[in-house]
């Protein structure tokens, strides 16, 4: 008991010393009390731009304890331009309240907990959800109605169900940038791939009309018509465990690459088969949580592990003597990596949150180089960290980089341990003499200087 009074109190001590600096690292942040835990965050479709913020789409979830549904939330959320809010603004919030920047817009009734949300990029209002359940969820979110959370409501119908599973599904899930393919990865040890092409194309014309049809009521009551089902394009065996996470090729709807509890990171090209096109049995070691593939450089793999670290890896040279051999190991987490994301908006920055509820940025660019300016005092920071996220107060269990909105991240911490339940969702921006080019920034400043010596004389 003593020890985790002892962590407790160091959680809140780093928690403190963080907000004091708010003022000094962000841009812009929005704290948001959630009454439920989170297991997941994505940004939907940008909606408007206005002059001083743009309004998007978040979509979330509530993980219940069956007092109430688990649902699946669509969320607007305002998201203030850069250079805009005021300093002492960012840093007034209150831990326990809701943020007026980020509004419930409409309620799905989820069947069992959401463990996983995953949008189509090409048309993002199509997302994809894993429950502790074999099936895969396909949800035209605008399309379906709004429904009230009380006991005994009968849940959303999902648009469609992908089968193909033979065992519990709960966290791989990925789609694809280009084509619309699904992937999912679960405890039967095997990636399985769909196509939803025929049903895509169909389903806002369906619902449109479902909807004209007076579902005004927003009750499914009429279990006259089932959802949909479609089965799989391809089963990929070749894990011998649980398969944690899964992840299309950027550049090909064909390839794509899985990690799971069996310490592997295994590249599948649908082409040529349903056998591994490579496999590295010792990807790290530890169960491996989470992959990502480069967007910038298709070469770039990042995997994140239970061993704390998250992995660099290069597909041209995976392994050496049939391990694996990554092209860097980051070091910046004391506890199990939970999700890893390149930024879309600079090709050697990634991110990668952990059960230590940091959020960690790196940039694989600094590793090896050191400046002047900060080479000297900042020895003892991990090779390639740049800056730590250190808002949340228990484990970061998701993130998501915004893509129309620069630099900005929306992060989700399950606060069950910490303060007694719920979650806290956050939305945030670095400040950008943070990740700005050096010179950039030392010219910048020194217009400050010269302007403030103006001042004073």
């Amino acid at each position: 008991m003593k020890e985790e009074e002892k962590s407790y109190s160091s959680v809140e001590e780093r928690y403190t010393q963080w907000k004091s600096l708010v003022p000094v690292l962000y841009d812009w942040l929005a704290n948001h009390n959630l009454v439920w835990p989170s297991l997941s965050c994505r940004w939907g479709p940008q909606l408007e731009q206005a002059t001083y913020k743009n309004r998007h789409r978040l979509y979330l979830s509530e993980q219940t304890d069956g007092s109430v549904p688990n649902t699946l939330v669509i969320a607007n959320c305002e998201v203030v331009k850069p250079r805009v809010a005021a300093a002492e603004h960012i840093c007034q919030f209150n831990e326990e309240s809701r943020s007026p920047f980020v509004k419930k817009f409409k309620t799905i009734l989820h069947p069992g907990e959401v463990n996983r949300i995953r949008e189509f990029p090409q048309k993002s209002q199509i997302v994809a959800t894993h429950t502790d359940s074999p099936e895969v969820f396909i949800w035209d979110v605008e399309a379906q109605p709004n429904r009230n959370a009380v006991l005994g409501a009968a849940t959303s119908r999902p648009d469609l169900v992908l089968t193909g599973h033979k065992d519990n599904a709960e966290f791989a899930l990925a789609m694809c940038p280009s084509e619309p393919f699904v992937l999912s990865g679960g405890k039967d040890k095997c990636v399985v791939l769909w196509s939803v092409h025929d049903h895509i194309s169909t389903l806002a014309v369906e619902e449109a009309s479902a909807v004209k049809q007076g579902s005004k009521s927003g009750g499914n009551d009429a279990k006259a018509t089932e959802s949909p089902t479609i089965g799989p394009r391809g089963i990929y065996k070749g894990h011998a465990d649980t398969v944690e996470d899964v992840q299309f090729c950027p550049s090909s709807a064909q390839e794509f690459c899985s990690v799971g509890d069996d310490s592997r990171l295994i590249l599948w090209d649908a082409r040529v088969g349903s056998a591994p096109v490579v496999k590295v049995d010792k990807a790290h070691n530890g169960d491996l949580h989470c992959v990502d593939w480069s967007p910038h450089d298709i070469n770039f793999i990042l995997t994140g592990s239970a061993d704390n670290t998250v992995h660099m890896f290069d597909r041209r040279n995976l392994k050496s003597s049939g391990v694996g051999s990554p092209v860097y190991k980051f070091e910046g987490h004391d506890a199990a990596v939970l999700c890893v994301q390149w930024s879309p908006d600079k090709a050697s920055v990634f991110g990668s949150a952990a059960e230590d509820g940091i959020l960690n940025i790196w940039d694989h660019d600094k590793v090896g180089k050191t400046t002047d300016s900060a080479g000297s005092k900042s020895s003892n920071t991990p090779p390639g960290l740049f800056f730590r996220h250190a808002g949340h107060r228990d484990k970061v269990v998701d993130f998501h980089w915004n893509a129309s909105d620069p630099w900005t991240i929306v992060s989700v911490s399950d606060d069950c341990e910490s303060s007694g339940g719920g979650g806290t969702l956050q939305i945030w921006r670095m400040m950008d003499l943070i990740y700005r080019p050096e010179e950039e920034v030392l010219t910048e400043l020194d217009k400050f200087r010269s302007h403030i010596f103006g001042c004073n004389s």
